[in-house]
């Protein structure tokens, strides 16, 4: 069975390779707004299913796609990427001090079957100040992450804690993808 990872990330190709999971890489573009009203949960699970849809309807039926999206929740707020500089030390010292909460939904999609899971993990930072927030931005890291850190990366020097799980705060939850991909008849641990 051909498995197509709809996203251009890095994480999740790295966490899929960790698992000895053979597939290619589709990247969808899709509107990741969030809509008015939308809870944290419920925007992140619609993205994820969005994307493995998307990618069923560009590759074809005869495939399984995975769709994945993570957010940072502080407040019942996405934080979402940032948009400057000064957006992104915003989030981070909004995240100081204290505890947020990471969900990353996981969505296999077939032409059969449709089956999304939300993990959710707390994180806790220890005190930022301003100019280390600034420092970490110009390292790059974080522009493109949600909450404006990696914990898989620099950022991983803010975290004292987590509660839940560690790969799906950096993008893809494996326990829960393992499930989903021996559910629909996907391979892990395969050499290739």
């Amino acid at each position: 069975m051909n498995l197509i990872l709809a996203s251009a990330s890095p994480r999740r190709k790295e966490l899929l390779r960790q698992i000895g999971v053979q597939f290619n890489v589709k990247p969808v573009d899709i509107c990741e707004d969030l809509q008015e009203g939308e809870e944290a949960e419920a925007y992140v699970r619609r993205l994820a299913l969005e994307k493995a849809e998307a990618g069923l309807a560009h590759c074809g039926s005869d495939v399984t796609v995975l769709g994945s999206d993570t957010t940072v929740v502080v407040d019942g707020e996405v934080m979402g990427k940032p948009l400057d500089r000064d957006d992104a030390v915003a989030t981070l010292q909004r995240l100081s001090g204290r505890s947020h909460q990471v969900m990353t939904a996981v969505a296999l999609v077939s032409a059969e079957q449709s089956q999304v899971v939300v993990v959710k993990t707390d994180v806790c930072f220890r005190q930022l100040d301003t100019q280390e927030c600034l420092d970490y931005w110009e390292t790059g890291e974080p522009a493109d992450k949600a909450g404006a850190y990696g914990i898989q990366g620099m950022g991983a020097v803010f975290v004292e804690k987590i509660k839940g799980s560690y790969s799906a705060v950096v993008g893809l939850p494996l326990a829960e993808t393992a499930a989903l991909l021996k559910q629909a008849g996907i391979p892990i641990w395969h050499s290739e």
